[in-house]
């Protein structure tokens, strides 16, 4: 097979219906939209629109707020840690950062960095430098002989 002769499979590409191309078409004159009204003309916008009634984007009370400056963490557990040990895919004796993590294949992306909690186990001596971790994690790495460095986080400036 060569790219020349790829082709989509029967039917999943439909060729568009042509509207109001005349009465043997079996769309035309008012081309689907029906007769009258304000849906068979141009310019339609009635999304929210209850005939009147109070629509419910405002009969319900608004909550919450999206917060600019909250941090957004890459969450690793000390399991998912461990199984890429095993597997080889990072080194226990070097330390062990989001820039790390991000190359073994761990996270896909460096956010505002790495917090480390406590699910699964950690055999491994190993040394982290995380944006945080939580009290149950940093006991969990300092009694497999490891320790932790919290870093500070980065401001909205950096």
């Amino acid at each position: 097979m060569n790219l020349n002769e790829l082709r989509d499979n029967e039917g999943a590409r439909p060729s568009r219906k042509r509207v109001g191309r005349g009465i043997g078409s079996g769309k035309g004159k008012t081309g689907g939209r029906g007769v009258k009204g304000q849906k068979s003309r141009s310019g339609v916008a009635i999304k929210g629109y209850e005939g009147g009634q109070m629509p419910i984007y405002r009969r319900l009370p608004k909550r919450g707020f999206n917060n600019i400056f909250a941090k957004d963490f890459n969450i690793v557990s000390l399991g998912r840690i461990q199984a890429a040990i095993d597997a080889g895919k990072l080194d226990a004796k070097k330390t062990i950062d989001a820039a790390t993590l991000a190359e073994a294949g761990v996270i896909r992306r460096v956010r505002d960095g790495v917090r480390i909690l406590a699910d699964g186990e950690l055999k491994a001596k190993v040394k982290f430098e995380v944006a945080g971790a939580s009290k149950s994690a940093v006991e969990k790495i300092e009694k497999a002989g490891g320790s932790i460095t919290v870093l500070a986080a980065k401001s909205a400036s950096e």
